[in-house]
């Protein structure tokens, strides 16, 4: 069934809401990110491209099909994201995948470029929300290098960092995806701190199962690395 026109309205008013929050947090400048939202079985919403996400408007989202076409846009002047190909990879690769958002999180983006993943199980939040977050192989943005990067590590992965280039995230609905964005700042931000004052200490494996527990509990949608490792029956 596909979705109508009024909630469409409010799709892309939500991905503007988002895209002004990235902004106002620093996880992008200038024109970077971007973010793309799977309305129904071959339509999505996608940010244009060489857009500051600060200015961002409904009338400037497009809707495309799987193939990337246009299928529908307010004002002729703008065009899907350059790295529509990282996004459709993603929909491609899992169909529980709703939403996906790219940013340039500073902390994050700096274990990325410094080829330091964040696969650390030290804060429950991060475990429960994110597990470990591996780094995608590096490829030239634009290209297909970088969804052939990515989907290597969707199999057990909603968050990922992007070698030298920032950080993707998805999810089940938008605001999932976008939350994951945060929460990998913030467990960057705690991380770097944390080695700062001598490194981390890592929760014992009981305590990472049990915080996988709680992950089950609040029904938290996505995959998660910890499950086979950590993960306790019973």
């Amino acid at each position: 069934m596909k979705v109508k026109m009024s909630n469409l309205k409010e799709i892309k008013e939500e991905i503007c809401e988002v895209g002004h929050r990235l902004w106002q947090l620093g996880f992008v400048a200038a024109n970077d990110g971007n973010i793309s939202v799977k309305v129904d079985e071959d339509r999505y919403l996608v940010t244009p491209t060489g857009t500051s996400k600060s200015f961002l408007k409904p009338n400037m989202i497009i809707l495309i099909n799987g193939k990337g076409e246009i299928i529908e846009r307010e004002d002729e002047r703008y065009r899907p994201s350059s790295e529509l190909p990282m996004h459709m990879r993603c929909y491609e690769e899992r169909d529980d995948i709703k939403a996906a958002v790219h940013a340039h999180p500073p902390v994050a983006t700096a274990f990325a470029i410094a080829g330091i993943p964040l696969d650390s199980y030290t804060m429950p939040e991060a475990i429960i929300f994110l597990g470990s977050v591996p780094i995608a192989q590096y490829g030239t943005p634009s290209t297909q290098e970088v969804p052939d990067a990515v989907a290597a590590c969707l199999p057990d992965h909603d968050t990922m960092l992007l070698e030298n280039h920032g950080a993707l995230t998805v999810g089940a609905d938008l605001i999932t995806a976008y939350y994951r964005m945060e929460t990998l700042e913030h467990f960057a931000k705690l991380t770097y701190y944390a080695r700062q004052l001598g490194g981390e200490r890592e929760l014992s494996q009981k305590q990472i199962a049990d915080c996988l527990k709680l992950r089950e509990k609040f029904q938290v949608p996505g995959r998660h690395p910890g499950y086979k490792k950590y993960a306790r029956k019973g």
